[in-house]
C-alpha cells in the first residue's frame, strides 16, 4: 500500500504547502519519505519542522521504524490511544472494516483542534477535514453530552452519534484518558479531560492541583481549572499552541531528541537540545530544572518525553512550551521513579540526584538549593490549594503519599 499526504503549515497568517510525505506499507513493515517543497525552502521565514529528522535542505528524508513510519514532527500531531479507539470504532460502525494505517489515523484527526500548526490533505483533496462530519468545536455547555459519549465508549455501548461527536472534537494532545476540545466563553480553545467511572480518586482534581501549585512555584504552566458537570469532575486546560486564531508550531522533546516511544532519555539530554535550539537557553534551562524539582516533590512520574514540549519562537529557534500533563501519583500506585531520568545517575525521584545535575542547567549549587526551598515551600502547603479547588478529604488522603 502506498499513500501520499501534502503537509501544510499556518504561518504569518497564511497556509503554506511545505512538504510531501510518501508512505509505504508492506507485509513486513512500513516506511515513509518526506521532502520539503521548493516554495518552502525559498521562503524567508522557513525553518526545519523537525530539526533532528528533517533538516531544512533539499532531497528526501527516509524514515523506517517498527514503531512508527512517521517523522517525529508529524507523529506528534497524530492521535494517541484514546483517539485511535474512537477512530477504529467509528469505522467499524460505518461498516468500513479494514486495516488502518498511520496515515488513516493522522488524517482522521480534526484539523481545527490538531496540536501545533501542521495541516494535512491528500493531493487530490481540497479540504483539511476528512469525512468526520461538519467541524464544530463545542462550547462548554456541551460538556454533559461529551461526558456521556466518553462513558459510552468506555463501557463499549457507544452509538454512531457518540463517536461522531467525540471525533469531531478530536483528541488534541493524545494520551489514554478520555478528553475533548472545547471552546471557552472567551472563544479560546481548551482541552476538557474527563474522570472515568472506575477511577479510585479524582484524576482531574489531581491535575488541576498540580497545575495550580506549579504556577504558585514560579513555573510556566498552562492555565487550568476544575469544573463540576453533573457531579463529575472535569479538568479544563487552556491550549497554549494557539494565540487567538493563530496556530503555533509545536514538537515534543521526544521529537527534538530524535527518539521514539519507549526510548529512554534524561533531563540532562533535554538540557542539551535547549542549548542548541532555544531562543533563550538560560531561561529555558532554569525552567526545566524547576520542573524537574517540582515533579520530584509532587511525584509527577508520567513525565515521559511526549510530556515535554517546545513551541516555535522564530528565527529557527524554539522555546519550552508551558508545562502540561502534571499529575501527582500516590506511592501505592507507582514507585517514585521518573519516566524521564534525572541524569545518567538514574530515574529515582530524588532531590540529591537533581542537585548533582544542577550544573548542567546553568545553576550553581547555592542557586539550586534556593529553588528547591522556593518550590517545596509551595508544595508543602498543597492541602490548602486542594481544598480551594474542591478536592474531597477522601481524595486528599489518597494523594497525600505523592507529596514529599
Amino acid at each position: 500500500m502506498t499513500d501520499a499526504v501534502e503537509v501544510h503549515m499556518d504561518i504569518k497568517g497564511e497556509t503554506r504547502y511545505i512538504g510531501l510525505l510518501r508512505y509505504l506499507r508492506k507485509r513486513r513493515g512500513q516506511s515513509s519519505s518526506f521532502q520539503y517543497t521548493d516554495e518552502w525552502l525559498s521562503y524567508d521565514e522557513a525553518f526545519a519542522i523537525d530539526p533532528a529528522n528533517l533538516p531544512l535542505q533539499h532531497g528526501a528524508f527516509f524514515h523506517n521504524s517498527v514503531k512508527s513510519a512517521l517523522p517525529g514532527a508529524l507523529r506528534d500531531t497524530a492521535p494517541d490511544r484514546w483517539g485511535q479507539i474512537l477512530i477504529k470504532r467509528a469505522l467499524r460502525k460505518s461498516g468500513k472494516i479494514r486495516t488502518l494505517s498511520e496515515i488513516d489515523y493522522l488524517l482522521a484527526m480534526n484539523d481545527g483542534t490538531r496540536i501545533g500548526a501542521l495541516r494535512y490533505k491528500r493531493p487530490d483533496e481540497d479540504t483539511f477535514n476528512h469525512d468526520l462530519g461538519k467541524y464544530r468545536i463545542p462550547p462548554l455547555i456541551n460538556l454533559p453530552a461529551l461526558i456521556n459519549a466518553a462513558d459510552a465508549v468506555q463501557s463499549n455501548s457507544e452509538t454512531a452519534d457518540d463517536l461522531k461527536l467525540l471525533l469531531n472534537e478530536g483528541s488534541p494532545l493524545g494520551g489514554a484518558r478520555p478528553k475533548s476540545a472545547v471552546q471557552n466563553k472567551d472563544g479560546s480553545l481548551a482541552i476538557a479531560k474527563f474522570s472515568k467511572s472506575d477511577d479510585d480518586r479524582s484524576i482531574p482534581h489531581g491535575e488541576v492541583l498540580a497545575m495550580k501549585l506549579a504556577k504558585k512555584a514560579g513555573l510556566n504552566v498552562a492555565e487550568a481549572k476544575i469544573l463540576n458537570v453533573k457531579n463529575r469532575s472535569v479538568s479544563l486546560i487552556k491550549r497554549f499552541d494557539r494565540n487567538g486564531e493563530t496556530r503555533i508550531p509545536f514538537i515534543s522533546a521526544m521529537t527534538m531528541l530524535g527518539l521514539e516511544d519507549g526510548d529512554e532519555a534524561a533531563y540532562t539530554d533535554i538540557a542539551e537540545i535547549i542549548r542548541t535550539y532555544s531562543l533563550n537557553p538560560i531561561a529555558d534551562l532554569h525552567e526545566l530544572w524547576r520542573r524537574l524539582v517540582f515533579n520530584i516533590l509532587i511525584s509527577n512520574l508520567d513525565d515521559h518525553l511526549r510530556n515535554h514540549g517546545f513551541l516555535y519562537a522564530g528565527k529557527d529557534k524554539w522555546c519550552l512550551s508551558p508545562a502540561y500533563d502534571l499529575n501527582p501519583v500516590p506511592i501505592e500506585e507507582k514507585a517514585r521513579e521518573l519516566s524521564t531520568w534525572v541524569s545518567e545517575e538514574g530515574p529515582d525521584a530524588n532531590l540529591d540526584l537533581a542537585l548533582n545535575s544542577a550544573k548542567y542547567f546553568g545553576l550553581k549549587l547555592v542557586q539550586a538549593r534556593k529553588i528547591i526551598e522556593e518550590i517545596s515551600t509551595v508544595t508543602r502547603q498543597w492541602r490548602n490549594t486542594a481544598s480551594r479547588i474542591g478536592m474531597s478529604s477522601a481524595d486528599q488522603a489518597v494523594y497525600a503519599s505523592a507529596f514529599m
